[in-house]
């Protein structure tokens, strides 16, 4: 009976505090909306009005007369990269590169996290993760100077292997270059979610498994993989999401005459036909086909995902 009335009390208590509050900002609600005033036109201004820009695509834009003022194409210049003879050679390099990084690059800061977990001193631990963290500090065109470098004739790599060759006009190598140099930059900062989701893993459970003789891969298996379960499946359909937008920058900066045919994806397409060649329509046209690919791929596989675990999702 006690207990009823205290906590029939404490239940009036957080209403009359949640009421309090209502109170206090119906109030004070100018302060709020001044408060929130900057966030939402920065959302508005760089977020909602360039959308309208996806009209371009259906035009044919002269920057002179404006979107409004532009003759309309409707689905022309869709079906001109459709129809285009590169089409499935540039879509199957994007999909080649997002898929292989997928596969390679996605495990690798899983791994890293359950190796650092291992690590008992903190100090060498925090040491470690500063080395591992650094390279993502660095500058997209500087890494691939320093890839340059490193894969010229007279590189560090030529120099240990005793050869000549130059990797960067290889089309062969280019994915390879490409995949290995995105790992080292980012395996290290992109294993900080799955280090600190592990924290969350039960010593007690680690320790029990540590007596009962459980093995290293047991114990990931048994105690530490169910606390990081969720954040990597998020994970995963995010990726799964973005596997269409690969990285422009680093794309153009290592591409060279020689490996087109393996460097040439979408993104740098779009560049070369819209600012260089000023085909502003049918570059706008190509990159929402490709925006597109990446809303289809991420809504299915999260629906894969819900049905694979139990309903959860993004």
């Amino acid at each position: 009976m006690e207990q009823t009335q205290l906590s029939t009390a404490s239940d009036k208590t957080k209403g009359g505090k949640l009421h309090g509050v209502l109170v206090y900002v119906r109030q004070h609600w100018q302060l709020y909306v001044l408060f929130l005033l900057p966030a939402l036109l920065l959302t508005i201004v760089f977020r909602y009005i360039p959308m309208g820009g996806i009209l371009i695509a259906f035009e044919e834009y002269n920057p002179f007369r404006g979107v409004f003022g532009s003759e309309w194409v409707g689905l022309e210049h869709f079906q001109r990269f459709l129809s285009s003879p590169d089409f499935m050679n540039y879509l199957l390099n994007t999909l080649k590169l997002s898929v292989f990084g997928l596969l390679w690059g996605f495990p690798a800061p899983i791994l890293l996290a359950f190796l650092l977990n291992r690590i008992l001193s903190n100090k060498m631990k925090q040491k470690i993760q500063l080395i591992l963290y650094m390279p993502n500090f660095i500058s997209v065109i500087v890494l691939c100077g320093i890839v340059r470098i490193l894969l010229s004739p007279t590189g560090l790599i030529n120099m240990l292997l005793g050869t000549d060759w130059n990797f960067m006009t290889m089309p062969s190598a280019f994915r390879t270059i490409y995949i290995a140099s995105g790992i080292w930059q980012g395996a290290g900062w992109g294993s900080i979610i799955y280090t600190a989701a592990l924290s969350n893993a039960s010593k007690d459970l680690k320790e029990a498994a540590v007596i009962d003789g459980a093995n290293i891969i047991q114990q990931i298996k048994a105690v530490e993989w169910p606390a990081i379960r969720d954040t990597v499946l998020i994970q995963f359909i995010m990726s799964v999401g973005n596997i269409m937008s690969v990285g422009f920058e680093k794309a153009y900066a290592l591409q060279t005459d020689l490996n087109l045919a393996s460097s040439e994806i979408i993104s740098t397409y779009v560049y070369k036909m819209g600012l260089l060649d000023g085909d502003y329509g049918f570059s706008t046209a190509v990159g929402l086909f490709n925006t597109v690919i990446n809303v289809i791929l991420l809504i299915s596989m999260n629906k894969i995902v819900q049905k694979m675990n139990d309903g959860k999702g993004i």
